[in-house]
């Protein structure tokens, strides 16, 4: 079976231990599949992998059809962010720990990849998130968001104070160790953590979820995602947002962060028959100890 997809792009964990090995054997499988192949360009830097072209994500976005990320869901979290506005579809193996959204055991991609690369899989959108930090009117920082946007308390300080807004319309001050705004995506990251509840990929909404709220009648809420949340920084020292994890903006008292729904979506491709709920089964160890 050859494959539909033409030209596919390779991302790794370049950090991880065998991983020059282990995208080499993935790129000279998909070359046997019929795919031109080219690697990120960190990628090919950091294991020193030159047989390959090399592509930044905009030469990715403009010339391949297919994005495989060997890694685990920080690397796609990285990545993804990069290549939803290209609407490049992305598949990934798994060689990180938890690997919600990397979910092709590496032992195993080649039984998985050949029939996806032949048309056979299942293609799953989500929603990213946008997010700004306003100060005095102005924009001062401005990211995206697969996972969640996070405004936390300082390291070695107190609570902090928030006012939520959604829509233009108040709702509390809250006084907390932070608040999460998590997509479907990212319920299953830090706002799981936090206690918040679990959201099928398919729910156009988010979830709101305090850090150690001082009040313990401050619960987790699901909203909708076409509407806007902005949070108001009362007081607290030290307080930073976060987007992913993976970028960071110093806040001040009355600077607001404004989140909105991204008008892009990154389109996830799984095997067929993929379940939403066989990975959480697998990931969570629900009925371990149970005899189905």
């Amino acid at each position: 079976m050859k494959s539909q997809f033409r030209h596919v792009a390779l991302i790794g964990k370049y950090q991880a231990q065998g991983s020059r090995s282990a995208l080499e054997d993935i790129a000279h499988f998909l070359g046997s599949q019929g795919c031109d192949v080219a690697l990120e360009e960190d990628t090919a830097r950091n294991t020193g992998l030159t047989q390959f072209p090399t592509l930044d994500a905009a030469g990715i976005g403009a010339q391949c059809d297919l994005a495989l990320v060997v890694g685990g869901d920080g690397t796609m979290l990285g990545i993804g962010r990069l290549l939803a506005q290209f609407g490049v579809p992305v598949v990934g193996i798994n060689q990180g720990r938890l690997g919600f959204i990397t979910d092709i055991a590496f032992e195993d991609y080649q039984n998985t990849l050949t029939p996806m690369l032949g048309g056979e899989f299942e293609e799953d959108r989500r929603w990213m998130m946008e997010a700004k930090v306003m100060r005095d009117g102005r924009c001062v920082f401005s990211a995206t968001a697969m996972n969640d946007v996070v405004v936390n308390r300082g390291a070695t300080s107190g609570m902090v104070e928030l006012r939520v807004e959604v829509d233009g319309r108040f709702v509390a001050n809250q006084r907390a160790d932070g608040l999460i705004i998590a997509s479907p995506t990212g319920s299953t990251a830090y706002a799981l953590s936090a206690g918040g509840p679990l959201l099928h990929p398919s729910i156009g909404g988010w979830v709101l979820v305090p850090i150690a709220p001082h009040t313990l009648s401050n619960r987790p809420i699901v909203l909708s995602d076409t509407g806007e949340v902005a949070i108001e920084l009362v007081a607290g020292r030290d307080a930073s947002a976060s987007f992913d994890m993976q970028s960071l903006a110093s806040l001040l008292h009355g600077d607001r962060i404004i989140v909105r729904r991204s008008e892009f979506q990154m389109r996830f491709l799984h095997p067929k028959g993929w379940s939403y709920f066989d990975t959480l089964r697998k990931k969570l160890h629900w009925n371990e100890g149970v005899v189905a």
